[in-house]
């Protein structure tokens, strides 16, 4: 109870709801991802931060490289405020930023794009109105397939080294692109949490085929064309990603705000370091509290775990009937007949940078010092 107890105290004169960021903790869960890189760049996932200034404090940090981006106009954007290596996570069909990267040689020797057919080849060359040479990286499908079933997301039909190597060599064919990396995103390894001895075994019966296969892919690719980044892992798998010789990189972003999906991992625990204020409007009931909005709902599978939760005062839990309210959510708990009417409660969110769309500013505390740092809505930008 003590951070909330600070964070109440040096915001007391804010009117919720708002969010509040540690920088203390922010650093010290960035500090705890370079040590479980272990030596390996940890490249920067905006997408789970989605706020410049605290992207340009981890770029700061040593062991921190780059910059992932999840939109190309987002892409664009960071590189025309100064960022230096975007690899753009996605695909993309945005024929308006494909244009604009194709004229722009400076932004185009900052961004890397990221396919895994032909199809987005020939669709990023039509696109394509101007001469700068364009950067590629070939997405790579890192999920395990076994007992007839798929375990990972739904991403790229790449999969065998052959596979790779074909897609690989009609990019080094055409001089208006680059082939410069591929990525493997193990999302049944990085976004499981450790729940049970099944999902333990799930996670290293994968990092070993994974190994293999990884291994075998960028070997092919490399008989076509140098690779300057061969990226993988996320949050929750930088030890085993970075343990791999033919990564260079690795990348990381929610470990830094540690939401509430991290909370059931074995190898790691990163602090709480985002929170948001909501304040008690309603008393309808006893043990129960309402809370003006607070219904920022986690994207991915509609189920509880994508819920935010009451973090203090502890003791309170969601109603089952109502969970996180659009206008209104009802808290229950014996702590909720403590709560008077403007008293707060502190929440956190199951991810980490989505819910900054709700934000327009964070709140920073560092120690007794409290600023004002600009969330990408608060400079205006949505980029989906």
């Amino acid at each position: 109870m003590g951070d909330f107890d600070r964070y109440a105290r040096l915001t007391a004169r804010l009117d919720a709801p708002y969010a509040v960021i540690d920088l203390a903790a922010f650093r010290r869960n960035a500090d705890d991802l370079v040590r479980r890189a272990a030596g390996t760049p940890i490249r920067i996932a905006s997408k789970s931060v989605r706020c410049r200034a605290l992207i340009t404090a981890a770029l700061e940090r040593p062991g921190f490289h780059g910059v992932m981006s999840y939109a190309l106009p987002e892409a664009l954007w960071l590189a025309r405020n100064g960022v230096d290596d975007i690899l753009l996570g996605y695909p993309t069909t945005h024929r308006t930023a494909l244009r604009e990267l194709s004229e722009d040689p400076d932004a185009a020797s900052r961004i890397t794009l990221m396919i895994d057919s032909p199809e987005h080849l020939g669709y990023v060359k039509a696109a394509a109105t101007g001469t700068a040479r364009i950067q590629i990286c070939l997405d790579v499908d890192a999920s395990l397939r076994i007992f007839g079933q798929h375990l990972g997301v739904r991403r790229s039909p790449l999969r065998t080294p052959s596979d790779v190597a074909a897609l690989a060599r009609k990019v080094a064919a055409d001089d208006a692109f680059e082939l410069t990396g591929v990525m493997f995103y193990e999302a049944q390894i990085a976004g499981l949490p450790d729940t049970s001895p099944a999902v333990r075994w799930v996670k290293r019966r994968s990092a070993a085929e994974l190994a293999d296969r990884r291994g075998a892919v960028v070997d092919a690719v490399k008989q076509v064309a140098p690779l300057r980044i061969v990226n993988s892992g996320g949050t929750g798998s930088l030890e085993i990603s970075s343990a791999d010789p033919v990564v260079t990189e690795v990348t990381a972003g929610s470990g830094l705000y540690g939401p509430t999906l991290f909370d059931k991992y074995d190898v790691f625990q990163p602090e709480h370091a985002m929170t948001y204020a909501l304040d008690v409007v309603r008393r309808p009931a006893p043990r129960i509290a309402t809370l003006f909005g607070g219904g920022y709902v986690a994207s991915g599978p509609a189920k509880k775990s994508r819920l935010p939760l009451p973090a203090a005062p502890s003791g309170l839990k969601l109603l089952g009937t109502e969970g996180a309210g659009e206008v209104q959510t009802p808290v229950q708990g014996q702590s909720a007949d403590r709560l008077r009417i403007g008293d707060r409660v502190w929440m956190r969110y199951a991810k980490a940078g989505e819910m900054l769309e709700r934000f327009d500013v964070l709140h920073a505390v560092d120690g007794e010092d409290v600023s004002e740092l600009v969330t990408y809505r608060g400079e205006g930008k949505n980029f989906g």
